[in-house]
């Protein structure tokens, strides 16, 4: 391939990405083609996880003046992912000389003459001395390289197109972003609505739980009482004894601030889950708050239910994280 000599500034095509998006995954594909006198062109777009911007380019010589251009764009449309951009030309068999027409059947392949000639003569010298060879054929004389010479084309469209191209993949590729972005969005809101489903319930078991434990409390005390022979125990001394250790009990289990938190956290990442373009480093660090609240209500679980639901808080968590993973 000839290698583009071109030193002005091509300017862009029109850009197809819009500047509002819904939110994204990482993971994506597309590809674009466009066909000119020089051949047809494809631009191949890849993409996955990255926690930054990573840019990698494989462009044919032809159009390797195009790279800055595409790297402009990726840059500008995307923020996140590790994106692979590869350029490929198939040339056309025959192409004319200015690189302006459509290709014909009349048109020529431009063969180097002076090669050809020397191919030729070397082939009957080798059959003077080895008679029984085989000779060569077309087919044996159109592989041997340089023969057939690729025809210069006009640079300038050849690099102009391969952008057009790769604009086209580039809104695939956010199409296609944009498509896993919202599965896993609603993923997320599926375990972001269980979560909001268990702080709801323990709000309003808690007091329960405190009742039941004073319950619990003035039976143990009557029993303990019963076995010394006192038969009637002073009623506002137990009472009193009893309504302190419950309050100890309940400020030693209280969740109530946790549970107010957990709710304002699931608030806020609904929030975002509204909006759009880039979220998941801001959905990320909300995760951190939710696990932080998470561990304290466990360590505050004063009942197998308590803390079996602590569990559960922490696996759900942990699910919405291995989605964000995924997320621009």
């Amino acid at each position: 391939m000839i290698r583009s000599r071109i030193v002005k500034k091509l300017p862009l095509p029109p850009a197809n990405v819009p500047t509002e998006r819904p939110i994204q995954s990482m993971t994506g594909y597309a590809v674009a083609t466009g066909d000119g006198p020089y051949g047809r062109l494809s631009v191949e777009l890849r993409s996955v996880n990255s926690r930054f911007l990573d840019l990698s380019f494989r462009i044919v010589d032809d159009v390797r003046l195009a790279e800055p251009a595409l790297r402009d764009a990726l840059t500008a449309a995307l923020q996140r992912g590790k994106v692979e951009c590869r350029v490929s030309l198939q040339r056309a068999p025959a192409a004319t000389g200015g690189g302006t027409e459509p290709i014909d059947g009349s048109a020529r392949a431009p063969i180097d003459h002076a090669l050809l000639a020397r191919l030729l003569a070397a082939r009957d010298e080798l059959k003077r001395h080895l008679p029984q060879a085989h000779d060569l054929t077309v087919a044996d004389l159109m592989r041997y390289p340089g023969l057939v010479m690729d025809t210069p084309v006009d640079g300038e469209r050849l690099v102009g197109d391969a952008l057009a191209v790769g604009r086209r993949a580039l809104a695939e590729l956010i199409t296609s972003r944009s498509r896993e972005g919202a599965r896993l969005v609603s993923i997320i809101r599926e375990r972001t609505a269980a979560i909001g489903q268990l702080v709801d319930r323990l709000r309003t078991e808690t007091p329960a739980l405190l009742a039941a434990y004073e319950a619990k409390l003035v039976e143990r005390l009557q029993s303990a009482l019963a076995a010394t022979g006192v038969a009637s125990p002073p009623v506002d001394e137990t009472m009193s004894r009893v309504r302190q250790e419950v309050t100890l009990y309940g400020l030693r289990t209280d969740v109530a601030e946790e549970l107010a938190r957990l709710s304002t956290h699931l608030d806020e990442l609904n929030r975002i889950l509204e909006g759009r373009g880039p979220v998941g480093k801001r959905i990320d660090f909300l995760l951190q708050e939710l696990n932080r609240e998470a561990n304290t209500l466990g360590s505050k679980a004063a009942t197998i239910d308590l803390s079996s639901t602590a569990v559960q808080f922490k696996l759900l968590i942990e699910q919405i994280r291995e989605q964000v993973q995924n997320l621009e």
